[in-house]
């Protein structure tokens, strides 16, 4: 049986990745604590959350809805596919990354009519193939795209797509998973009738929920759809909103840690702060990795500054399984790539992470680099 001391050895690690992130002692002891699920303080402490959420979407109630679902972003993002489309509704998925594959698979789990707008995975949707698939599909009722697509880092343009969901009167479905917390997202400017985040982004919480900030119009007509017990939305929302609890058994302490979370990004001045502390950690990094001699594998106009996508180098002793396993002995994991076409690592530049911790990473990169063997040109 392991012993505290060995967990203490893996917590000092640096996880430059999208996802589970490294997050602050404070957030971390604030998961220590056990509440019963139907515990007033917790009540309180989830509704709390709600409220903030939409605060940082510049929402408020009753137009919008904040409504917190147990389980990972892709549960959060079932979850909507499964509730909001009706029976006889279409979606209309833009995709250039694998999570926008991932959309499309949970449609064809679920039997939802598709329609897919696919780009390369360093290109952005075209605006006029949009309009043109909604013109040609008058019978798609949703629309859903990747604001920043954690397959290589890149921001599609929700504002544009916003606009002709608008024009159309469609409701658009928006995972946010990487970008909220991060990019200053005004859910109503943006039309966006649903958008999915998770606890552990760049809120920099723990894993443990998912959460939706709805239009309440939409929410409401999710009423008898679902195509999923555990997933329905409306039940939850309908269950949060009546008694303050959950259907199922809550992340009691996920949910704790993520109020803490809350807290700490007020503290630091809100989203443009966090989002001014992301941009500098991701100048950085671009500037140390390329100076090194990587190349970036997104040009800088489709670039987002959360994580960062970087071709294997052309060099003869690289391999990424030895390279990540060194920069796993000194303490820094990064992420391998998801490409399909191209061979590409990835380097998440969020979580609780400062321009020190970058240059903490790059020169372990450094090293790894000359025991390897490798002179990379620049």
């Amino acid at each position: 049986m392991s012993n505290s001391s060995d967990f203490s050895k893996t917590s000092i690690k640096l996880l430059f990745t999208p996802g589970p992130l490294t997050t602050s002692q404070s957030v971390k002891e604030a998961a220590l604590v056990d509440l019963g699920s139907r515990d007033n303080s917790f009540i309180a402490i989830v509704a709390g959350i709600r409220n903030e959420l939409l605060k940082l979407a510049h929402a408020n109630t009753p137009e919008y809805e904040a409504v917190i679902m147990q389980g990972s972003g892709t549960f959060g993002i079932e979850s909507v596919i499964s509730s909001a489309i009706p029976a006889n509704g279409m979606l209309l998925n833009i995709i250039n990354g694998a999570y926008g594959r991932r959309i499309s698979q949970m449609a064809r789990v679920h039997s939802i009519p598709l329609i897919e707008i696919i780009n390369d995975e360093n290109q952005l949707p075209d605006p006029g193939e949009i309009e043109s698939a909604l013109m040609k599909n008058p019978q798609i009722t949703h629309i859903s795209v990747i604001h920043g697509e954690t397959t290589t880092g890149l921001i599609n343009p929700i504002e544009k797509i916003g606009e002709i969901a608008k024009k159309y009167n469609i409701p658009l479905i928006v995972d946010a998973m990487s970008t909220f917390g991060a990019y200053d997202t005004d859910i109503k400017k943006l039309n966006i009738s649903y958008l999915v985040s998770s606890s552990n982004k760049c809120i920099e919480g723990i894993p443990g929920f998912s959460f939706i900030l709805a239009r309440r119009s939409e929410l409401e007509k999710c009423r008898n759809q679902a195509r999923s017990l555990s997933l329905d939305i409306y039940d939850q929302w309908n269950g949060l909103n009546s008694n303050g609890q959950f259907r199922f058994t809550p992340p009691v302490q996920s949910l704790i840690a993520f109020s803490q979370a809350l807290k700490e990004l007020d503290n630091e001045g809100g989203v443009i702060a966090r989002a001014g502390r992301y941009e500098e950690n991701n100048n950085i990094l671009i500037k140390e990795m390329t100076e090194l001699g990587f190349e970036l594998y997104l040009p800088a106009n489709v670039r987002g500054y959360i994580i960062t996508s970087f071709i294997y180098p052309a060099h003869k002793y690289f391999s990424f399984e030895k390279f990540y396993s060194e920069l796993n002995e000194r303490g820094c994991v990064i992420y391998p790539g998801k490409l399909s076409k191209t061979d590409c690592f990835r380097i998440g530049n969020i979580g609780h992470l400062y321009p020190s911790d970058i240059k903490k990473l790059t020169s372990a990169v450094k090293e790894v680099l000359e025991l390897m063997e490798i002179q990379l040109s620049n």
